[in-house]
C-alpha cells in the first residue's frame, strides 16, 4: 500500500506522521515521531524519513513540509502552510465548520473552517512572545521547573490571581516579584496559564467562533491551559488525540489528497 509523509518543521520541534492508503482510500496512520529542530531542519527531516522508511520497509511516495522551516528541506515534493495543514487535519478527523486554536512554541493561530474543509478565515500572532508555548517556558524557569511541573502546581491552585503584564518581559519580572513575596507557586502558576489564555482568546474573537472549538499543539497537553482557554473563549475545548502531530497529519492528508 502507499505511502504519505507529512512533515511539521516547527521553531522548537519536527513532527512526522505517515500514513498508509488502503484501496478504498481509506488512510491511516502508520508511524510518527518527534523530535528537537535542531539547527540545520533539512538534516533533522532527512533524519526522520530515513527511520521512518527503514521501519516501515518502503519510502512514501510523497513528502509534504509546513511549519517555520517547510522550504528548508530537499526532500520535499511540496510545502505548505502551516495554516492550511492544521485545518486540513482537524476537517479529516472531524467533517464540517469548526474553529481550530493552534498554540506553538513561537506563535499562535485561531482558524476558521468551512463545511467544505477549507480555511475560510484566520489569525496569527507571530511576532510577540506572550500567548505562545515560549511564553510559559519563560515563566516555568522563572518558578524552576517545566511546563508540565506548571501545569501540575496550577491544578493545586484555589485562588484567582491574576498577571497583568501583557508582555512576556514584564510577566516575567511580575512573576519573580509575586515569588519574592510569598505568594503561592501554585497560584502563580495557575495564574499563568490564565495569562496566555487570555491573550489567546483576544485574538480568537477578531474572527467569528464557531463550533466545535479544537485546540492543536503540544502546549494543549497541559489540561491547565485547555481549562483556562474554555474560561477565557466560553466555548467547550476539544482536543484531538496527538495534538502536536495536527500540522503533520494534516500535510499527510494533503499529500496523499493529491497524489
Amino acid at each position: 500500500m502507499p505511502l504519505f509523509a507529512g512533515i511539521d518543521i516547527g521553531s522548537v520541534a519536527t513532527k512526522l506522521v505517515v500514513l498508509e492508503r488502503l484501496p478504498d482510500g481509506t488512510r491511516h496512520m502508520v508511524y510518527k515521531t518527534m523530535v528537537p529542530s535542531g539547527y540545520d531542519p533539512d538534516e533533522t527531516a532527512r533524519k526522520l524519513l530515513d527511520k521512518a522508511s527503514d521501519t516501515l520497509g518502503k519510502n512514501p511516495v510523497a513528502v509534504l513540509t509546513t511549519g517555520y522551516g517547510r522550504h528548508s528541506v530537499g526532500i520535499s515534493h511540496t510545502a505548505v502552510t502551516e495554516i492550511t495543514c492544521h485545518a486540513r487535519g482537524i476537517s479529516f478527523l472531524h467533517p464540517g465548520r469548526s474553529t481550530v486554536i493552534d498554540i506553538g512554541g513561537q506563535d499562535s493561530k485561531a482558524i476558521s473552517i468551512s463545511e467544505a474543509g477549507k480555511v475560510a478565515d484566520f489569525i496569527m500572532n507571530d511576532k510577540c512572545a506572550a500567548g505562545t508555548g515560549r511564553f510559559l517556558e519563560v515563566m516555568a524557569h522563572a518558578l524552576g521547573m517545566d511546563i508540565d511541573g506548571l501545569n501540575e502546581l496550577a491544578i493545586k491552585s484555589k485562588n484567582n490571581l491574576k498577571i497583568s503584564s501583557t508582555c512576556t518581559v514584564f510577566a516575567e519580572s511580575e512573576v519573580i516579584s509575586l515569588i519574592s513575596r510569598k505568594t503561592p507557586r501554585e497560584d502563580i502558576a495557575s495564574a499563568v496559564f490564565a495569562a496566555i489564555a487570555s491573550r489567546v482568546a483576544s485574538m480568537a474573537a477578531r474572527l467569528t467562533i464557531i463550533d466545535p472549538v479544537f485546540m492543536t499543539g503540544g502546549v494543549c497537553q497541559a489540561g491547565t491551559i485547555v481549562k483556562a482557554m474554555e474560561l477565557a473563549l466560553g466555548h467547550q475545548i476539544h482536543v484531538p488525540d496527538h495534538p502536536q502531530f495536527t500540522g503533520a497529519f494534516g500535510a499527510a492528508i494533503i499529500a496523499s489528497d493529491s497524489n
